[in-house]
């Protein structure tokens, strides 16, 4: 079956309560918020094109994330004029990339402007002529990656996607150190030291989390345990030059001549000022 305009109208609400996972309610209201324009088949049945069934799913996503309602209208036009007519061979992915929605077919991809999004599947053609929607999970090292490209533009959503690296790869530093990172920068000294405290725990032999834990003691006025840390940092990397220079610093503040004295003879040394 086909709309007016000659779109493919194959999919029923039925057929969509499968291919989605959604139930009726959930279907037709996304149709009466104007979501998606259905067409009427010869019994006065909602027809869906492959299009509405894309928007349908992406719809439900955006909502589920609380994207308002101005922002979720403006993603999903965009996204229409992206998308095919019919499901491709090749299939599709739709992934939220930053503030991008791209959608990927075989080598080509374009990218839809959108609001900040939380989501990412594949749509695949299935033997029966339907269409099935595959979930991915985006990876620890997709989270961070994520996370690295939203630090300046949107920083809270910068730290939810840290953090899901964490959960998922608790035992990689990379998140504790650029979260802890985040954290310092906006004047939350208590909970930066509370990761990288735990960062240590679960990576002990990572000495760039011993020596921002001491920066962050710093910032704590914590004199001796970034001491310690400092300290604890250099036993695990010798070569540390910052360690050494800050060590000396605060050994000389303390009045301990003698300890500044050496560390700042270790960071001459490998400065290359001898």
């Amino acid at each position: 079956m086909t709309s007016k305009s000659g779109t493919a109208t194959p999919y029923t609400l039925r057929s969509l309560e499968a291919m989605l996972g959604l139930g009726r309610s959930v279907i037709t209201r996304l149709i009466r918020a104007g979501f998606v324009s259905p067409v009427r088949g010869a019994r006065n049945e909602y027809r869906f094109s492959f299009q509405d069934v894309v928007l349908l799913r992406t719809a439900h996503h955006l909502k589920a994330a609380h994207i308002g309602p101005r922002r979720l209208l403006r993603s999903l036009r965009d996204l229409r004029a992206k998308l095919p007519d019919e499901v491709p061979l090749s299939g599709l992915r739709i992934q939220a990339i930053g503030n991008d929605v791209v959608v990927r077919d075989g080598a080509a991809q374009w990218e839809a402007q959108s609001g900040q999004l939380l989501m990412d599947f594949d749509v695949a053609p299935s033997p029966q002529g339907t269409v099935a929607f595959l979930d991915h999970a985006p990876s620890a090292a997709e989270w961070f990656s994520r996370g690295e490209q939203l630090e300046d533009d949107d920083p809270d959503a910068a730290e939810r996607a840290y953090r899901q690296a964490i959960a998922l790869a608790p035992d990689d530093a990379n998140a504790y150190l650029n979260l802890g990172a985040m954290l310092c920068e906006s004047a939350r000294c208590d909970e930066a030291v509370a990761l990288f405290e735990l960062g240590m725990t679960r990576c002990p032999n990572e000495a760039l989390l011993a020596f921002n834990l001491a920066v962050a003691f710093e910032d704590q006025h914590r004199v001796p345990e970034a001491l310690a840390s400092y300290e604890r940092a250099l036993a695990l990397a010798p070569d540390l030059a910052d360690a050494h220079f800050n060590a000396a610093r605060l050994y000389r503040e303390q009045g301990e001549a003698q300890r500044a004295l050496r560390h700042l003879s270790a960071y001459r040394r490998l400065q290359g000022n001898v």
